[in-house]
């Protein structure tokens, strides 16, 4: 078990870490001072950690860090596109790390067995932070996706659930259906990056 944490603590830090820090730079290029002001655009790991959805993470696979605070008011252009851009960028940083991984598991395999298995662990826990936020239920990135997206008539229906995302989450977390759906999704996505990786070293 110690060993386990020793390899995955620090891909669980850095996933965290890099999700919230592209959403607050995200909304900064945009023209948003709210999460420099607040402290959030850092690489520090401390201020983005949330007790819970890290503790999650530790034991599920699923969790989520603490959102990082946006006015999409302060946002230059359209506000809809701008918080898209915002809830997107968290998701596809952890992809971007997970293939960033993908390459170090083919360069350290074999070579090292604790480089090799922080590499997996790297690439596992990105992939399902990336799927996992996609979820559209608030305080999740997918509800802010799926909110860009709707008609603003129908943001009624995501403010109402927001009172209640938490629970819904760790409801599904803990009947398992969250691993039964987002595993195979995550196996196939896991298998494709490593093959990516491999492909990259080789070339």
């Amino acid at each position: 078990m110690i060993q386990e944490l020793l390899i995955s603590l620090p891909a669980i830090l850095l996933a965290i870490t890099i999700h919230e820090f592209s959403h607050g730079l995200a909304a900064h290029l945009l023209g948003d001072p709210t999460p420099k002001n607040q402290g959030r655009l850092t690489l520090n790991p401390l201020p983005h950690l949330d007790p819970l959805g890290a503790l999650m993470l530790v034991v599920a696979h699923f969790g989520w860090a603490k959102p990082v605070q946006v006015n999409p008011y302060n946002f230059r252009g359209d506000r809809q596109r701008g918080m898209l851009l915002v809830a997107l960028a968290g998701p596809a940083s952890n992809i971007l790390v997970a293939l960033l991984g993908g390459i170090l598991y083919n360069l350290v395999y074999g070579i090292s067995v604790y480089f090799s298995s922080f590499a997996f662990s790297l690439i596992l826990i990105n992939v399902y932070l990336a799927l996992f936020n996609l979820i559209p239920i608030p305080p999740l990135d997918g509800s802010k996706i799926l909110a860009s997206i709707l008609p603003r008539r129908m943001h009624g229906f995501l403010y109402q659930l927001e009172a209640y995302g938490t629970i819904i989450l760790v409801l599904l977390i803990v009947t398992n259906i969250t691993s039964k759906v987002l595993g195979p999704i995550a196996m196939s996505m896991i298998l494709s990056i490593i093959k990516f990786g491999y492909f990259v070293v080789g070339f």
